[in-house]
């Protein structure tokens, strides 16, 4: 694939096999199912899910047994965790970036869980656009936040990880989104523990964007 950044070719490579093999923790998987029991006590109705940067699947294996009948689709660009996607999860697999995915069609929940803080930050507003188009009424974002942005070295390498509040940024370019509920998970957490990250479930209502 040609990529348009150098963070989706650091993905799509060896580091992104690293991590792929790096994450494989039973445990996550029922820290996940604790995060999204919580999230999805907020919604109602969801027949189809898409996950975006889905890796290996540590996610829609965690959800899949909290909505037995939902039709779940996957987006991910390292094609090592692709492989393993579609042997565990039974999702619609996506070989591809989140930035060049052009939706066949709309999902009652998106979800992007610790994506958008590797991506280039000049790119966001591209990512922005495919979420919102992607979704039909939930969009679910867990991200590490910041109030403003900052670049953090990732494991020896340096703009490969972006800190910023991303679901006020999505606030505020669709006036169609509003904030439904938001949350903490803590890496002390005694019973479910996950990354420090913040979570957001969005809304889409039928009001045009901005």
């Amino acid at each position: 694939m040609d990529y348009a950044t150098e963070q989706e070719a650091f993905w799509a490579g060896g580091f992104g096999d690293d991590y792929t093999r790096r994450n494989d923790d039973r445990a996550v998987i029922a820290a996940n199912t604790a995060l999204f029991s919580r999230i999805l006590a907020r919604t109602s109705g969801i027949s189809s899910v898409m996950e975006f940067g889905a890796n290996r699947g540590m996610n829609l294996c965690a959800l899949r047994p909290l909505l037995p009948e939902a039709q779940f689709s996957a987006v991910e660009i390292n094609a090592h965790a692709v492989d393993l996607l579609r042997q565990t999860t039974g999702a619609t697999v996506y070989h591809q970036s989140l930035l060049s995915f052009e939706p066949p069609d709309a999902y009652d929940l998106v979800i992007v869980k610790g994506v958008l803080i590797h991506l280039n930050p000049d790119s966001l507003g591209q990512a922005y656009q495919v979420l919102h188009a992607s979704t039909r009424r939930y969009l679910v974002v867990a991200e590490y936040y910041n109030p403003t942005p900052v670049a953090v070295a990732y494991r020896g390498h340096s703009e490969r990880l972006f800190k910023r509040d991303f679901a006020g940024d999505l606030l505020e370019h669709f006036a169609d989104l509003s904030l439904l509920d938001y949350g903490f998970v803590y890496h002390r957490d005694p019973v479910f523990p996950l990354d420090d990250i913040t979570w957001f479930i969005l809304q889409k209502t039928s009001s045009r964007s901005t």
